[in-house]
């Protein structure tokens, strides 16, 4: 009997250890790290999360990211939005839950966030309009300084109002969030 326990411990040890390494490795295999950013608006909790690639000298506007086509905002899977009450971003009511963000830039236009109701996405390759659940305008402008690492950031404006900013290159793009 003692055996059989000794058995059955070593083989969980061993379970854990090689789960553990799995995921290590995959995180490290990534070539744009991850990051989750949490705010509380209007006492509604926001997460987004996302792949943050690196501008690594390459023209991001109109040459990485295509002008005028859906983008999946950030790397790998698609960019995630959770929260926990209805907020509104921009235009755009959107209920409790999780979705996927996507964006299209464009150098003529305004540029679109939309909101889908597929969170579980790879990139935007399976991207579909049909699921969506709806599109609001952002505001674009030049940044401060170049931005190197994607980044997404919720700035508070107030007790009940942020504004969403999705900063890289030389562009910040942002639309306000309220409950």
């Amino acid at each position: 009997m003692t055996t059989i326990r000794f058995a059955l411990a070593a083989l969980c040890i061993a379970t854990l250890s090689v789960g553990t390494v799995a995921v290590s490795r995959a995180d490290k295999e990534r070539a744009s790290p991850h990051a989750d950013v949490t705010a509380t608006v209007g006492g509604k909790k926001i997460t987004i999360s996302y792949g943050r690639p690196y501008k690594k000298k390459r023209d991001i506007w109109g040459g990485l990211v295509p002008w005028d086509q859906v983008w999946r905002t950030g790397a790998d899977e698609a960019t995630t939005l959770t929260t926990d009450g209805d907020i509104t971003l921009g235009t755009l009511k959107v209920p409790k839950g999780s979705y996927a963000l996507f964006t299209i830039p464009s150098q003529k236009k305004a540029w679109q966030l939309i909101v889908n109701k597929n969170p579980k996405q790879w990139g935007a390759f399976k991207y579909d309009a049909k699921d969506d659940l709806g599109k609001t305008e952002m505001k674009v402008g030049s940044g401060a300084e170049p931005v190197e690492q994607f980044t997404i950031s919720i700035e508070p404006n107030g007790p009940k109002k942020a504004t969403l900013k999705l900063a890289w290159d030389d562009l910040v793009a942002s639309v306000p969030i309220t409950p």
